[in-house]
């Protein structure tokens, strides 16, 4: 693993083609999923995330299956979520079904909390989306307890009370999955992400890129705030979206009838205004290289990059096409220039084995320490 990730987030979109007018089934799209994770496997990525979402037209309402099921399927890539609903799901059930995860999954395993951005999802699961902060932060307050202790006790706002309860299974080698915060808007949540020196996920795909600079100098800030580190040493994902063909013009003809008939997109600044305001590269793997490391600029050195590449209706063939280019012509070009005067004291990205061994030097520093003033006496 090279110390920046480098890998590919979907939303799981059942979305028409324009150019064809075929609208794949819910069956195709799930499939075409796990082909797509597969895939980013085979070229080299090391991260593959899907949201959560349980309202037509999206389909990934069950994350954890679907990261199962690619769990089987791969050996090395980390599966993790680019949303897993913090306000509407259970936090005893996220802690034992991420935790049954990583078991599987031997330890590939992130989680991405957020809160969504579909406020009718609240009433479904018996929620107030009035309460969405307040929501997010005693549930996850909850959650990190749960992976934590062995045995909790706990009472709050908006579920009842545990007594000695035990989360089971046990994270994997006592080592909770690691967790980022995702934002597209929210201070409150840079500041929880800062208060628990967990990762903080901007996902910058929507706005203009100084709204995320804000965002993600107040989580730098704050994290050292909170005595995690240095603000450097802060944990910070950044998205993409990126449609590449061998030359610029090809890749802007082609799509641009995706763009422009995407419910995501469609109707409404036009592709080359949007392409100027957010990550949206599309043209050549050059040009996606380029814009990509102006990030870096922008955000200072950072820890992951997930591209957005199966949406707006695009089919399988043409997705896995550009992930052939993003493994073969884009990552080993942004792995060796993101590893050009990278400061010693930035963190690589976060992986297991990593965390695993942050917690036994750190218990082991603690016994030689006990050890030391045992011997003193």
């Amino acid at each position: 693993m090279s110390t920046m990730q480098f890998g590919i987030f979907t939303v799981g979109d059942v979305t028409q083609d324009p150019t064809t007018g075929r609208t794949p089934s819910e069956h195709e799209r799930i499939k075409a999923m796990v082909a797509i994770a597969r895939k980013a496997e085979e070229v080299g990525l090391d991260v593959f995330a899907t949201g959560e979402h349980h309202n037509p037209p999206f389909v990934p309402s069950s994350p954890t299956t679907m990261l199962g099921y690619v769990a089987a399927q791969t050996d090395r890539i980390i599966l993790s979520t680019s949303t897993t609903l913090i306000t509407t799901n259970d936090p005893v059930k996220i802690a034992e079904d991420f935790a049954m995860l990583q078991h599987l999954a031997e330890g590939r395993v992130d989680v991405m909390m957020g809160r969504g951005n579909t406020g009718p999802v609240y009433p479904w699961f018996g929620k107030d989306i009035r309460q969405g902060i307040p929501l997010a932060i005693e549930n996850y307050a909850l959650l990190h307890q749960l992976w934590r202790e062995d045995v909790v006790d706990w009472q709050g706002r908006f579920r009842t009370p545990l007594q000695s309860f035990t989360s089971t299974p046990r994270p994997l080698d006592g080592v909770p999955p690691f967790v980022w915060h995702g934002s597209i808007r929210s201070p409150e949540i840079a500041e929880q992400a800062a208060y628990y020196g967990d990762g903080f996920f901007a996902n910058n795909i929507f706005w203009p890129k100084e709204h995320f600079q804000k965002l993600i100098e107040l989580y730098r800030e704050r994290y050292a705030h909170y005595g995690h580190g240095t603000p450097e040493q802060a944990v910070v994902g950044l998205g993409g979206q990126v449609f590449m063909r061998k030359n610029s013009q090809d890749a802007v003809r082609e799509f641009r009838p995706y763009f422009d008939n995407a419910p995501v997109y469609g109707h409404g600044p036009s592709l080359e205004e949007f392409t100027e305001q957010t990550p949206l590269t599309v043209g050549s793997p050059q040009e996606v290289i380029e814009k990509t490391l102006a990030f870096r600029e922008t955000f200072g050195d950072y820890q992951r990059q997930l591209f957005l590449m199966d949406h707006a209706g695009l089919p399988l063939k043409t997705v896995l096409e550009q992930l052939d280019l993003l493994g073969e012509e884009v990552v080993p070009v942004l792995r060796e220039e993101f590893a050009k005067n990278r400061p010693a004291q930035v963190p690589d990205g976060p992986t297991h084995a990593a965390l695993v061994a942050a917690r036994d030097e750190k218990t082991g520093s603690e016994s030689s320490h006990e050890e030391k003033v045992e011997a003193a006496k």
